[in-house]
């Protein structure tokens, strides 16, 4: 069967790390990255060992990137002219003015969590909603905070069925790197609920959810405590079985070291992942009790990559690649090395 074909549209934070996603799915071919300027980003690409090829919204942009020695292989209408659907990782805002240009293009879409719902027909994620998605043509990515937290909660109410969740989340200001915006000594408190609890609740609307959330002066990823109801009492023990089976979480035990987003950080550098970055959450094995019939957790989420396996599990269900969600997630683990 003929590979499927991938344009990535915004080569930032995100659109990186769904761009090396892709490349590494042997049912998908990626036809190469868009921008609108040679960022540090690009020239990274470009002093790599493998550049995908890059193509300029409009050829007004060329001369940017001719002058720091990046080829331009075509413009947006050329890429989209070849591509079997799109993932927009643009800055909040611009994936839903680009939406204009593949619906006129009459290509299939998926956006990134910082776009507005009514950007796409379908609030999508790979295990908890899988059907939902498959054969649309446009489809939205939770945040990195709720699809981190939906594997958790959908693991569990796999098993025993879920009644509520209440979300604790502590939310770094911003990413590595940045300069244009961060807290700095002190813990910015939002209103309750938290847009990630109600966003839970929109993908799995059977479940009850509340939560807070507190900015804090740290780039490398959230931390997140969670309050599961469920709907059959399940032991601690149990829990962690389902969690260790699951391939997109990974647990963690303090006392050999993993008590700290930077030390998860950390791990994923020396264990020599590019970026350092962590597709899976990791989940504090210590932190698993139970407060009655309540599971009480506490997980991390790399906030960089960990919506990359859910964007392709989307390119699958948009496609038709696989109808069974199963089938389709397993492939999307297998070919990021999650099994």
């Amino acid at each position: 069967m003929a590979k499927v074909k991938v344009a990535v549209v915004g080569y930032g934070v995100i659109g990186q790390r769904l761009a090396d996603g892709v490349e590494k799915q042997e049912d998908m071919k990626l036809l190469g990255i868009v921008d609108v300027a040679p960022t540090l980003s690009i020239r990274a690409l470009y002093d790599s060992d493998s550049p995908y090829d890059v193509y300029v919204v409009n050829d007004s942009m060329r001369g940017a990137f001719e002058a720091e020695g990046i080829p331009i292989k075509g413009n947006l209408n050329d890429i989209l002219s070849e591509a079997d659907i799109v993932l927009d990782a643009t800055p909040a805002g611009v994936g839903a003015k680009n939406k204009e240009l593949y619906l006129k293009a009459k290509k299939k879409a998926i956006f990134q969590g910082g776009e507005k719902d009514e950007v796409a027909d379908v609030f999508f994620h790979g295990y908890a909603n899988y059907e939902k998605g498959i054969g649309a043509d446009y489809l939205k990515l939770t945040s990195c905070n709720t699809t981190g937290f939906i594997r958790a909660v959908d693991c569990i109410d796999k098993e025993v069925g879920v009644e509520r969740v209440v979300v604790t989340i502590i939310r770094r200001s911003a990413d590595p790197g940045d300069i244009h915006r961060g807290v700095v000594d002190l813990a910015l408190v939002e209103k309750v609920p938290n847009h990630q609890a109600v966003d839970l609740m929109k993908i799995m609307p059977h479940i009850d959810a509340t939560g807070a959330l507190v900015h804090v002066p740290t780039t490398h990823g959230h931390i997140i405590t969670l309050l599961v109801t469920p709907k059959k009492k399940i032991s601690v023990d149990d829990a962690l079985k389902l969690f260790e089976a699951h391939p997109r979480i990974k647990v963690v035990e303090i006392e050999k070291g993993f008590n700290s987003n930077a030390a998860l950080f950390r791990y994923a550098r020396d264990r020599g992942s590019k970026r350092a970055d962590m597709y899976e959450i990791a989940l504090f094995k210590e932190t698993l009790v139970l407060s009655g019939n309540n599971l009480f957790f506490t997980i991390s989420v790399p906030q960089e990559a960990v919506v990359t396996p859910e964007t392709i599990d989307g390119i699958r269900a948009s496609l038709k690649l696989q109808t069974n969600w199963k089938e389709a997630v397993s492939l999307t683990n297998k070919y990021l090395k999650m099994e």
